[in-house]
């Protein structure tokens, strides 16, 4: 297996392009895993921890540009004001020292169902920026996801940024796990309220094929709020239980290890009720949670 060790980005471009075959490394909490338990012999690896344009961010605009290599640590601790709902999906990954490695760019990356930040990512209509030789082009979150464990990478190419906007209101993230820390999701579920837009956004991880965006969920959830965002009246519970009915319908999983088919349904139906009831609370109080 070759060891490859590009210093800037251009070189690590050019050695994607003369290597499609390069599995790219930035913090290696997923292809280790693999290689550790040979569920994957690439025959080269493309170090990117060498490269400093990943691990930057930058806000212009009212928007993030967050380079792949920031780790979630440093998300948490640099962005949980402005990335309140990442900065939750964040804090649930792994231990702290996978935090300090882990990056949002490797998670996409992997393009596991079960990625955590996959959901917020989605709710949030973020973009992801992805560059060759060749250039550069744009891709909607919800395009990227094309399968299990697929995305929509072409083989030259690599995850240059993410782009997202800045919250402008309240954000939750939840999920279930078989244990309370270190855990993969069995299922999860993320909110995006934007009241200066009228945007809500939502979507369900660990529940399908790919992390998916809970649109019949979303449309009724922007039509119920309409009247509501000037007066922040009390949500009524057939409100919050329809939301919670159309966020499961989002949800095709199946049957595993970590849990069943229908207790996954289950499970999005109540995640999504409560992160809507805490992040109406939280906008109803005048502000948005903070995971600084």
């Amino acid at each position: 297996m070759d060891f490859l060790t590009p210093a800037t980005w251009a070189e690590a471009l050019a050695v994607k392009s003369d290597r499609p075959d390069a599995v790219p490394l930035a913090g290696g909490t997923d292809v280790l895993v693999e290689l550790n338990f040979d569920h994957r012999r690439p025959t080269a690896l493309l170090d990117l921890t060498r490269i400093s344009d990943l691990t930057e961010w930058t806000e212009e605009d009212g928007h993030i540009r967050l380079g792949a290599g920031v780790s979630y640590t440093r998300i948490i601790t640099e962005l949980g004001t402005r990335l309140p709902g990442l900065a939750m999906a964040s804090r649930t990954v792994g231990s702290p020292q996978i935090r300090n490695r882990g990056t949002v760019g490797g998670n996409l990356g992997a393009a596991s169902p079960a990625g955590d930040t996959h959901p917020m990512l989605l709710a949030c209509d973020a973009t992801i920026e992805v560059a060759s030789v060749r250039g550069t082009r744009m891709i909607p979150a919800t395009e990227f996801y094309q399968g299990v464990k697929r995305n929509a990478l072409a083989q030259d190419e690599l995850i240059a940024a993410i782009h997202l906007p800045t919250a402008t209101g309240p954000q939750q993230f939840a999920k279930v796990g078989t244990r309370n820390a270190m855990v993969i999701a069995v299922c999860s579920f993320a909110l995006d309220l934007a009241p200066e837009t009228g945007w809500a956004g939502a979507a369900v991880g660990s529940a399908a094929p790919t992390p998916r965006r809970a649109t019949a969920a979303e449309d009724f959830l922007r039509e119920a709020l309409s009247d509501a965002w000037e007066s922040r009246p009390p949500l009524p519970d057939p409100v919050v239980r329809r939301f919670g009915e159309l966020a499961a319908s989002a949800a095709s999983p199946i049957d595993d290890v970590r849990g069943s088919a229908d207790y996954r349904v289950h499970a999005i139906a109540v995640l999504a009720r409560r992160t809507l009831s805490w992040a109406w609370d939280d906008y109803r109080k005048g502000g948005q949670p903070k995971c600084a």
